[in-house]
């Protein structure tokens, strides 16, 4: 695979006149080391594979991924780092295919193709954003993997387990069909500018879907049961449909609260309300 010499990337964003903007939640990563270590974290990227990259910037991680050797969808709504972009086009001929515009208002899938690995130092700003939508499509999903980079509170919230401080919606939603895991942490250090919070790499992989089991049940009962974390169920889901009766239907205590129902109790309630 081609491996041409490319100019270090403080000189590519020095070349370019480039800065972090706060507002698109840029975080620049330099380190390349540290970069193929996180292409590296999927371990399926090779001429024969996809990735799909959310705010390549100037293009470090989007390197990284190139030098795997796989063909890579790289969608930018800064314009300023489309020069810097268009040089990597050059460098690896017929790898890189560069899309102007918002990730939130495309479609990734049509971008990407089935069985891509979605492979981002996401923005912070749209990160849990992206992630939620990529979790929430029908299953099993379109893409492979997700290998990416988050505030590590962030990431935490994520993999939390239950009887955590970090163990919400967002734990049941990236669990319930799927497998998450920290993958790697990141200093703040590495990054330019050095943002306020240390990261986290985090991947996912999807699972077997558990039968019986529609989303959005799934969605209307834990926005109810953590709407009011700190409140028993028998308070948080007197106002969901049903919700209630399904509690006692799989024999769990009304007293109970959120954070201390395990996934798999989640499941269970909401398959009640899915019926």
């Amino acid at each position: 695979m081609p491996n041409p010499q490319l100019p270090p990337l403080r000189e590519v964003i020095a070349a370019h006149g480039l800065q972090a903007s706060k507002a698109l939640g840029q975080n620049f990563l330099l380190d390349e080391q540290l970069l193929d270590r996180i292409a590296a974290i999927p371990g399926k990227l090779d001429d024969t594979a996809t990735a799909y990259e959310v705010g390549p910037g100037p293009g470090g991680l989007t390197r990284a991924l190139l030098r795997t050797g796989a063909k890579v969808v790289a969608v930018e709504r800064d314009r300023r780092c489309l020069p810097a972009l268009a040089e990597l086009d050059a460098a690896f001929p017929g790898q890189l295919s560069v899309v102007e515009g918002d990730a939130m208002a495309l479609d990734a899938r049509e971008l990407a193709g089935d069985g891509a690995h979605i492979v981002s130092n996401l923005p912070y700003n749209v990160g849990t954003a992206l992630l939620v939508g990529w979790l929430s499509a029908e299953w099993t999903p379109w893409w492979a993997s997700l290998t990416l980079m988050f505030q590590h509170e962030v990431a935490e919230r994520i993999v939390a387990q239950p009887n955590t401080d970090h163990y919400g919606r967002l734990a049941v939603l990236s669990q319930w069909r799927s497998t998450p895991r920290i993958a790697m942490k990141v200093h703040r250090s590495a990054f330019t500018p050095p943002p306020k919070v240390m990261s986290a790499v985090v991947h996912i992989e999807p699972a077997a879907q558990p039968e019986g089991v529609d989303i959005k049940a799934l969605e209307r009962l834990t926005a109810a049961a953590f709407g009011q974390r700190r409140k028993m169920l028998r308070q948080s889901l007197k106002g969901l449909p049903g919700g209630l009766a399904a509690l006692e239907a799989v024999g769990i205590d009304s007293q109970r609260r959120a954070e201390t129902l395990s996934i798999a109790e989640f499941v269970d309630v909401a398959r009640v309300l899915s019926g």
